[in-house]
This record gives C-alpha cells, sequence and structure tokens, in this order.
C-alpha cells in the first residue's frame, strides 16, 4: 500500500491562502465595478475548462471533454457547454495598449525626439523625420498617426500645446483616465507576475527568471513620500535603459533578423499596506453554535 506523501496536506494549505491573498485585491476591485460574484464564477469555469483543454492534455492524444470534467471538478455537460461557447476577445484593447506604449517610449528613448537634456521634446504633428507623424510611423508601424494621437489623448498621457504640436505629460503608458484602460493592464501585468512565479515553482531550481522585491515591515509614515519619489525615479530610469536594449534587439523597431518569437520584459511595482490598520478575520463559528 502506498502511503500519502505527509508534504500534499501542507501544499494544499499553503495554496489555499495563498489563492485567498491573491483574490482579496481581486475582489475589492470586481466589487467596485459591479461584478457580481455569478459573473466571476462563469469566467473562473471559462478559464478553467480553457487552461485544462489547452495546457493538461496527455501528450500525443485530443484532449477529451472527460479528461476536462475530471481535471477541474465540472461536469461532461457544462465542460461541453463551456468549449462550445464563443470565446471572449479584446484583442483589439490589446493591440491599441501596445501600440501607444511603444510610442510612448520611442518618444522618450529615441535621440530624434529628444531634447539637448535627453527629455522629450514638444513635438508638430507633421514635421519631416522629427515630428508625431514620423515617431508613430517608426514605433508603431502603419497606423494613422492621428489614430495614435487620439488614443494618447484620450487617456491623457500627451496634450495638445496648440492645433499642430502636441507635448508628452509621462514618460510612460499609464493613463490617466479610462477605467477599461487601467483595467486592461490589471490583465497584462498580473497574468505576466503570475506567470513568472508559476515558471519559478516548477523551473526555479534550473531555470529561475528574475523575481525579487525589498521590503520592510515597520516603516513610519512620514519615510513614505520619498521612498515613493526615490523608488519611482530609479525605477524609471532601470526601466528606461532596459528598454533602449530590448529596442535594439525587437525585429518591429530595429530591423534586425533571428528565429521564433518571444515576448519577454521586466516588471518593477511599488507597495505599502497599512499594519497597523490590519485586523485578523474572526474564526467562524460552527453552524448552531451560540455567541
Amino acid at each position: 500500500m502506498q502511503r500519502k506523501s505527509p508534504s500534499k496536506p501542507r501544499v494544499g494549505q499553503a495554496l489555499t491562502v495563498a489563492v485567498e491573498r491573491v483574490l482579496r485585491p481581486l475582489f475589492r476591485i470586481l466589487l467596485r465595478n459591479h461584478m457580481s460574484f455569478k459573473a466571476f464564477v462563469d469566467i473562473a469555469k471559462d478559464t478553467y475548462v480553457g487552461v485544462a483543454a489547452d495546457e493538461f492534455g496527455i501528450p500525443g492524444k485530443k484532449t477529451s471533454v472527460s479528461r476536462i470534467a475530471l481535471l477541474s471538478g465540472m461536469t461532461r455537460k457544462e465542460v461541453q457547454r463551456l468549449l462550445d461557447a464563443p470565446p471572449a476577445n479584446d484583442a483589439e484593447a490589446g493591440e491599441r495598449y501596445n501600440r501607444a506604449a511603444r510610442v510612448v517610449a520611442g518618444w522618450v528613448r529615441d535621440p530624434d525626439f529628444s531634447d539637448a537634456d535627453g527629455n522629450p521634446r514638444v513635438l508638430s504633428l507633421q514635421d519631416g523625420g522629427a515630428g508625431f507623424a514620423e515617431l508613430v510611423r517608426r514605433f508603431s508601424g502603419d497606423i494613422p498617426f492621428r489614430a495614435i494621437l487620439d488614443e494618447l489623448l484620450r487617456v491623457r498621457v500627451v496634450e495638445k500645446v496648440d492645433d499642430n504640436t502636441v507635448r508628452l505629460k509621462t514618460r510612460a503608458y499609464v493613463p490617466e483616465s479610462g477605467d477599461a484602460d487601467k483595467l486592461n493592464i490589471l490583465g497584462n501585468d498580473v497574468a505576466d507576475l503570475v506567470t513568472t512565479i508559476d515558471h519559478n515553482l516548477q523551473h526555479g531550481a534550473a531555470d529561475p527568471f528574475f523575481q525579487r522585491k525589498v521590503m520592510y515591515d515597520n516603516v513610519p509614515v512620514e519615510a513614505l513620500e520619498e521612498f515613493r519619489r526615490l523608488s519611482g525615479a530609479q525605477a524609471q530610469s532601470l526601466l528606461e535603459r532596459l528598454d533602449k536594449w530590448l529596442s535594439q534587439h525587437d525585429r518591429d523597431t530595429s530591423g534586425t533578423s533571428g528565429t521564433g518569437q518571444v515576448r519577454t520584459g521586466i516588471g518593477i511595482y511599488y507597495f505599502e499596506e497599512d499594519i497597523a490598520s490590519q485586523r485578523p478575520r474572526e474564526l467562524k463559528k460552527p453552524r448552531g453554535s451560540k455567541s
């Protein structure tokens, strides 16, 4: 008789705690944006089935409805219904984000669009090889420059100085307005972080992805403003240096050759939590118990 591994219960408990920690800030966003629990469950079911079908099949065999049902704990009928449903697709929003982000990064990085001090110049809309139209052509392909301009104006990343001149307000594509755009960034960035953690859980010993943070848990409130400024400035400087290196190796921006097509990058994120305001959750009483 095979003995059960004593580590399994501990892994299950650790996973439960980890999932709760991940879901709490996510649920805060869902509740604030009026997404019902039923809507969340529908998304979770559909994604569970999609991942099981795409990534947990048996090599050399087509993944069956029965196998997906076994992995997910759903009925075969529900699995089939979800497989037959048309997929949700917001590729347009993702492409809009990528194009706009590339234009902003190019504006910051490319010396053709910077002043003598290395700061992004105020650009005329069409000025030969140094205007906004050329910036868009160089970093966003064949899309009309006015479409990118309208997008950057909409999310308040740029502003018009006059009818023929625009100024960059921030050195990164971080929309000041538009909840849909900010939520699209949530989907992209959180997914990347969780994917890195998943890789390190599976392959961290042999092929780790960089995943670090610095954290102290007894910092006075008076130090936060300076740390926000310091961390923001140094993180932005590092990201701009790495962006310059990657741009020299990306086929869309440099014309280099090579095999395959890989999406790669690095993210740095700031966080803070008011420890003094945290209270341990009350233990749930069994049904029928009295206070």
